[in-house]
């Protein structure tokens, strides 16, 4: 391997670093009925308080690999479901850098519709989140290491920021627009230097056809984009419903393309790769209970492993109501 695909390499590894290192990294879990964990708007949304559980493992048999650990709940306070509110714990290692966080959500739902028919809503919803980054320096004492690292030491700093987010339901179309860490908020970790820009944008929208009592099909998209480093990302995702006597069996694929790559050379000649994955995801809801999983699998010649990334989402759903949409809206229904 030569040094430009060595380098590349890194670059992957480094991109999957600060991905993690800015609150809740973005993976396609989402898509595991868990809107919330990702846009604020989305809390009390649902005819039902929705506890989920994920946990996510990247790179087995690697030594330090990425692994996530997300606990999230949100319920609608009043039985018409104008206000909600959530709550949402992590945990995030990669290698010698980790974090821990949790965030309070409050959202508000505008209900513009003549009827129980004509599902037509507008929500708004804000995050606060308190985030604590880790960098563990205890190996580094008889080690080549990096000079802002302070060998033997565990390097601690925390954070302060918010979330906003807005989502809008119309019959069996849903779109949502979130903006992550907000507000401008400098972490000294790494180094003294490090930029207090972690803002990120997300754009969701997609819609549900189909045929309640058969199939459902919910074609979507997320795109993504980085301020401070102007990385800019898609998903384009479907999804299939089938109804069942004890409640729901679903599955879906996402593809995931990063718009920036990286250039390395083969054979003689300069080739360049862009970061994507595809991701095949099984669920069902039997009652109120709910179970999912999600394999990611990096695509491309030049990667760090040859494993996938294997997510586990378990939730319950509680204090529910009934539907009050006549509409295909998983979602809220």
């Amino acid at each position: 391997m030569n040094l430009k695909k060595s380098l590349l390499i890194f670059t992957f590894f480094i991109l999957q670093v600060s991905f993690s290192q800015e609150g809740i990294a973005v993976y396609s879990d989402y898509l595991s009925d868990n809107y919330y964990l990702i846009h604020p708007s989305m809390a009390g949304a649902s005819n039902c308080g929705k506890v989920r559980l994920t946990g996510r493992q990247q790179w087995f048999g690697q030594e330090d690999a990425p692994a996530l650990q997300t606990l999230s709940f949100n319920t609608a306070l009043d039985e018409d479901g104008i206000s909600g509110v959530g709550i949402i714990a992590f945990n995030d290692k990669n290698g010698y850098h980790s974090q821990k966080g949790a965030k309070l959500t409050y959202a508000h739902h505008l209900r513009f519709s003549r009827n129980e028919i004509d599902l037509n809503q507008l929500s708004f919803g804000l995050s606060a989140g308190f985030v604590q980054s880790v960098l563990d320096g205890t190996d580094f004492i008889n080690q080549p290491f990096d000079p802002n690292v302070v060998p033997g030491v565990i390097t601690k700093d925390s954070y302060f920021n918010v979330d906003l987010g807005a989502s809008y339901f119309y019959q069996d179309f849903f779109t949502h627009f979130t903006i992550k860490n907000f507000l401008a908020n400098k972490r000294e970790l790494y180094t003294d230097v490090e930029s207090d820009n972690l803002r990120k944008y997300l754009w969701s929208a997609g819609a549900v056809f189909g045929d309640e009592d058969r199939l459902l099909f919910e074609p979507s998209f997320m795109f993504q984009y980085t301020e401070e480093t102007t990385e800019k990302a898609i998903d384009l995702n479907m999804k299939v419903y089938k109804g069942m006597d004890f409640g729901r069996l679903w599955g879906g694929l996402s593809y995931r393309r990063s718009f920036d790559g990286g250039q390395y050379n083969s054979n003689g000649g300069l080739e360049e790769q862009k970061l994507q994955w595809i991701t095949p995801i099984v669920g069902v809801n039997y009652k109120q209970f709910m179970f999912s999983y999600t394999y990611s699998h990096i695509m491309g010649d030049i990667k760090f492993d040859n494993g996938g990334f294997h997510q586990i989402t378990l939730g319950i759903d509680i204090f529910c109501r009934d539907k009050a949409w006549d509409c295909n809206c998983p979602a809220v229904n």
